[in-house]
């Protein structure tokens, strides 16, 4: 269920072990300068939570990502007091061949990271970090309970 408001939402994109992942900006007046991100941003013009992932993943990182390839959504707390809550969303399309990235307008850089590599980073955004580890926790758990059914 979608609530009718929220600031934004992110998108972990996971291939072949790997995750997309962007450097921000090192400039005063943003949020998280400098550190390791995943896609993602603001909500734009009435735009649904997985639209607004999707559309930020495209200019950040110049790919796009089908819908079908979205695996896991959850609403979470936003951790700026004051703000609206925030999707996180995490994607696998299955490629084998990771498509190269292409940094859009903000950031420093955009590529393939490990994904234990960025789980690992000292200068990641930790609550997308711990976002993440969500995911890859429940779907740990899901295997574990589906390998226990005979």
């Amino acid at each position: 269920m979608e609530p009718a408001n929220f600031s934004g939402a992110k998108l972990a994109v996971l291939a072949a072990g790997q995750v997309l992942a962007l450097l921000r900006d090192n400039k005063p007046g943003i949020d998280w300068p400098g550190l390791w991100d995943l896609p993602g941003g603001g909500r734009e013009d009435g735009e649904t939570p997985l639209d607004c992932a999707l559309r930020e993943t495209w200019e950040e990182a110049g790919l796009r990502i089908d819908q079908t390839s979205v695996r896991w959504e959850r609403v979470y707390a936003n951790p700026c007091e004051g703000k609206l809550p925030a999707w996180f969303f995490v994607a696998e399309p299955g490629w084998l061949a990771l498509p190269p990235p292409r940094l859009g307008d903000e950031g420093q850089e955009v590529r393939w990271m490990p994904l234990k590599a960025f789980l690992d980073l000292e200068d990641g955004i930790v609550h997308l970090q711990d976002r993440l580890r969500d995911y890859l926790a429940e779907m740990e758990a899901r295997a574990w309970r589906a390998s226990r059914i005979v």
